[in-house]
């Protein structure tokens, strides 16, 4: 029962401004934000619910503080990147437009006539979080849009009056704020221009443009400063008589107003002028959305046809003009780089990113126009889809929350979809009078199946083979009977006389049970042609009906407000859920009674069992989805859907002073109301959406729950809303092991852990204390060679968390090489255990531990993953790591394709390098041996020189003696 608001599907955008912040992006869905992050393909909701839809959103120029203003200016301010919700306040009235300093200290607000700057709050825990600095009310009408200069000392209001005005932010003596004035339509935007746009236009020789405005009948003016202002009058009125005198006054006044312009701010020096304008000449449209991007120059306009267009300023140069839809563009917003462009449909719920340099879609959702009236799981839990009243079929992948096909087939209202059990196919009922089946492997109808008569389908039902399809009718009370394989009309089950509500086959016998509004329940057999056998009447009509997983029982809702659980084999009530008082809530503006003395609509109308048959589902015409112990027959959890007061229903008691002679104040028409605010979905009701003469064009939509799915691992379930298809997830966080309760598990034990070289308990301490800058710290830590051994020894209890955080770290830090060591190391190590972990579960696990001691280990190991994060979490974080990794591939795939040359000629180079230094060696080594040789030669030389000179002198010595000895004779 720890289930927790997940996601929201079906609706990407409903109105409001979009924000860039690096690759997510922020958009208003309702009383909700979503984040989509452009790089990972993936979209989220942030937990949090304003009070009514939003309207303006703000974000601090490092991303941290995000700024959700709804509809009556109550804001919430969100510490984003931790998804924390800090502070509620109240602007105390409709807020336009928002946005941060460049700095972050201030924000400034559009609050009706008056501009309002605020001190930024910080991420700490104050008594009064916002503080007004300063108020700015010269406006005559409703602030449209504000910018701040470069250096966050002026900020520009663009009005409703037709113009546009600068303030600073600081009080400057003697400066009195200008009025850019000349439009003739109520401004869109306006944008400063920065400093070295302004020094390329001079030094062009063109006078350099400061600010734009633009207004919505498509006219862009671009405004400069001139001129220094004036010396005082008081100068020049120097008296006649004494001319020196007044010259040397009107010179000291001179230069003592030089000095002051020298002291004054840049923006605030000279005058304003009108130095250009330009029309964008949209016949028949008007210009309902405008977004500068500053360092390129590059405006982007959209208009209420659908289409946009981009300029390049000063020149005025048009460089695409797209159409996107027929409906008007709600916002525009450029990213920081300037290559993406977002634009957001809200009458369409349609959300896109362009990228105009190559021409090409980055992101490109669009929600359902209409309520979503059904969805199912896939037989795996991986893919939901959805139907609903505009007769699409969308397809959505619950780890990414993105919608990657729709069905279009249908040509009314889709009021029924299943899978078949195999996955391989979902099929749909509409009000069109057919049943197709759709291929999920080739996106396309390949079965449609029909009535002999015209028919509407309200129901619809699979067989537990996948061979059989079953439709129940709202015309002829009847209900068909088709061949999948074959497609043929199999046989037709007569017997109600009412409109068949419902349809649900017996999960462990082949049984057909109906719910009709003709007060009883029937169960088929459609194999043996028994016709009906056994009838279960009720007191009232019978809205909805579900079987138990095991098949021993049936739960029936009726229109009075109870459940009934009966025997289908013997007939016989086994129990009865009172939800009357459990499922009533919610006072519509129409209503002349309170809503706890109301009694129509209070009755379920969707239910839908647990896996393990525990629990009971319930939901129907109101905020709530109930849910029931199945043995005790009571009220275990109550969820309200909503809390947006944007949408009829939602409120217990109406303020009175809402109420007027002519109806609620809410339904009627007012002259001066904006017809451009586009934040209410578009309700169920396609006539009054179409403005058809007879109904109420204002009429809100209603708070109700008209379908709900469990998903076959009970580890979600979803709810079809008027806001769109919420999810519910189990709360991992709230499962823990009491015994990482020590107080041993400090950031201390950590890098204490470090600097003893015990890693792996450094990554465990890391894991138990839930910070992720820890741990990766510690895996950064671990050497190279010791990755295989620290991944071998991590519990399967923590994968899904280390493998989050490998992805993380590939994502950002440069070691591509260490951290694929990690991802090898890790899924050769528990390769088995992720494998049943995010196949299922239960019959792998079985498989694995019949295998032996090493089969019960790995079956061990997938059920503590599982039991983490569950099979949905596990499979989404391969999924994330395999596209981080997928796209690393690509880049260097990329960069090596795009660089072979040099790449050969940086190795041939290096080979031939290489080749000199071996041949300059091999020349050197026989230069030194020829050296060496003559040296012995010069050396033996001289030693036979000295031997021959030895012995020429022995020898002229002895004969020297001789002549001597003969003298002596």
């Amino acid at each position: 029962m720890n289930y927790k608001f997940a996601n929201l599907l079906g609706a990407p955008y409903r109105g409001g401004n979009i924000l860039f912040h690096g690759n997510e992006l922020l958009s208003p869905v309702g009383n909700r934000v979503s984040q989509v992050n452009l790089a990972h393909s993936t979209s989220q909701t942030l937990p949090f619910e304003n009070l009514n839809q939003v309207r303006t959103l703000c974000l601090s120029p490092d991303g941290q503080l995000l700024l959700s203003i709804d509809e009556q200016g109550r804001a919430l301010l969100i510490a984003r990147t931790r998804r924390v919700l800090l502070h509620h306040f109240s602007f105390k009235g409709p807020v336009t437009a928002a946005a941060f300093s460049p700095d972050g200290k201030c924000v400034a607000v559009a609050v009706g006539k008056l501009l309002q700057v605020w001190h930024s709050p910080g991420f700490d825990k104050q008594l009064s979080p916002m503080q007004l600095l300063r108020t700015y009310g010269t406006c005559h009408d409703t602030i449209t849009d504000i910018d701040w200069s470069a250096d966050g000392q002026f900020i520009a209001a663009a009005s409703k009056d037709l113009t546009a005005r600068v303030y600073s932010l600081n009080p400057i003596p003697g400066w009195t704020p200008p009025t850019l004035a000349g439009h003739k339509d109520a401004l869109v935007g306006v944008f400063f221009t920065i400093a070295a746009t302004q020094q390329a236009a001079q030094l062009a020789g063109q006078q350099p443009v400061v600010l734009y405005t633009v207004s919505k009948d498509g006219a862009l003016f671009g405004w400069s400063l001139t001129g220094q202002t004036a010396p005082p009058a008081a100068a020049a009125e120097a008296a006649d008589d004494d001319a020196e005198a007044a010259e040397a006054a009107e010179a000291a006044a001179g230069s003592e107003q030089q000095q002051q312009q020298q002291q004054l701010p840049p923006l605030a020096q000279g005058g304003w002028v009108l130095s250009c304008k330009h029309f964008f000449m949209q016949r028949g449209a008007r210009l309902s959305a405008a977004d500068y991007h500053r360092p390129s120059g590059v405006l982007v306009v959209g208009f209420s046809n659908g289409l946009f267009e981009l300029y390049q300023l000063p020149e005025f140069q048009v460089l695409q003009t797209l159409s996107v839809s027929h409906e008007r563009i709600s916002t525009a917003a450029f990213n920081a780089g300037g290559d993406w462009l977002a634009l957001g449909c809200a009458k369409l719920g349609q959300l896109l990113v362009w990228e105009w340099r190559s021409e090409g879609y980055v992101l490109r959702q669009q929600g359902h126009y209409f309520d979503v009236s059904c969805a199912c799981y896939s037989p795996d839990g991986a893919i939901i889809a959805t139907g609903a009243d505009d007769s699409k079929v969308k397809l959505y992948q619950l780890s990414s929350g993105f919608c990657y096909v729709t069905f279009s087939e249908h040509s009314a209202p889709v009021s029924a979809l299943a899978f078949l059990p195999t996955g391989a196919a979902v099929v749909s009922a509409s009000l069109d009078g057919t049943v197709r089946a759709f291929d999920l492997l080739r996106y396309r109808n390949f079965r449609t199946f029909t009535a002999p008569s015209a028919v509407q389908f309200i129901s619809l039902a699979v067989e537990n083979s996948g061979e059989v399809v079953a439709a129940g009718s709202q015309d002829d009370f009847q209900i068909y009977v088709w061949s999948v394989k074959t497609g043929r009309l199999l046989d037709v089950l007569a017997g109600h006389e009412g409109p068949v509500s419902g349809l649900a086959f017996c999960p462990t016998q082949p049984l057909l049970a109906s719910c009709s509004w003709d007060k009883t329940v029937r169960t088929w057999d459609v194999y043996d042609n028994k016709s009906q056998l056994e009838v279960l009447q009720h007191s009232h009509d019978v809205l909805a009906l579900a079987w138990r997983p095991d098949g021993k029982q049936l739960a029936s809702a009726t229109l009075d407000g109870q459940i009934y659980f009966w025997n289908a084999q013997d007939g016989v009530i086994e129990g009865v859920i009172e939800g009357r008082r459990d499922i009533r809530g919610g006072r519509l503006a129409s209503d002349r009674r309170s809503a706890g003395n109301l009694s129509s609509g209070a009755a379920f109308t969707s239910l839908t069992f647990s896996a393990d048959g525990s629990m009971l589902f319930a939901g129907g015409r109101s905020k709530y989805v109930c849910v029931y112990d199945v043995a005790e027959k009571v009220l275990l959890r109550r969820f309200q859907v909503t809390h947006n007061r944007s949408l009829d229903g939602v409120l217990d008691q109406l303020n009175s002073k809402h109420m007027t002679d002519a109806g609620p104040l809410q339904l009627i028409q007012h002259e001066d109301a904006d017809s451009d605010d586009e934040l209410l979905p578009a309700g169920g009701d396609p006539a009054a959406a179409a403005d058809v003469p007879g109904t109420a064009s204002r009429k809100r939509a209603v708070a109700r729950t008209r379908a709900l799915a469990l998903s076959p691992t009970g580890a979600t379930w979803a709810a079809a809303t008027t806001e769109g298809l919420l999810l519910y997830a189990l709360d991992a966080g709230l499962n823990f092991d009491p015994t990482d309760l020590t107080e041993a598990l400090t950031p201390q034990a950590f890098h204490a852990a470090l600097a003893g070289r015990a890693y792996v308990r450094a990554l465990l301490i890391a894991l138990r204390l839930g910070d992720p800058v820890l741990l990766k710290h510690g895996l950064m830590s671990v050497p190279p060679q010791q990755v295989t051994t620290a991944a071998a020894q991590l519990p399967a209890l923590f994968l899904q968390a280390v493998l989050s955080c490998v992805a993380e770290c590939l994502d950002e830090s440069p070691h591509m090489e260490y951290l694929l060591s990690w991802v090898k190391a890790l899924l050769i190590a528990h390769g088995p255990a992720l494998a049943a972990a995010a196949g299922g579960g239960t019959a792998l696990r079985a498989a694995l531990a019949g295998g032996g001691d090493a089969g019960a280990a790995a079956g061990a190991a997938a059920g503590r993953a599982g039991a983490a994060g569950g099979g949905a979490n596990l499979a989404a974080t391969l999924r994330a790591l395999r596209q981080v990794v997928t796209r690393l591939h690509k880049d260097l795939s990329s960069t090596a394709e795009g660089n072979v040359y040099l790449l050969d000629y940086i190795v041939s180079a290096g080979q031939l390098q290489q080749q000199q230094r071996r041949q300059a060696a091999e020349q050197q080594q026989q230069q030194d041996e020829d050296g060496g040789a003559a040296a012995m030669l010069v050396d033996a030389a001289a030693a036979v020189s000295g031997q021959a000179k030895t012995a020429a002198a022995k020898k002229a010595g002895k004969k020297q003696r001789k002549q001597q000895k003969q003298v002596l004779q």
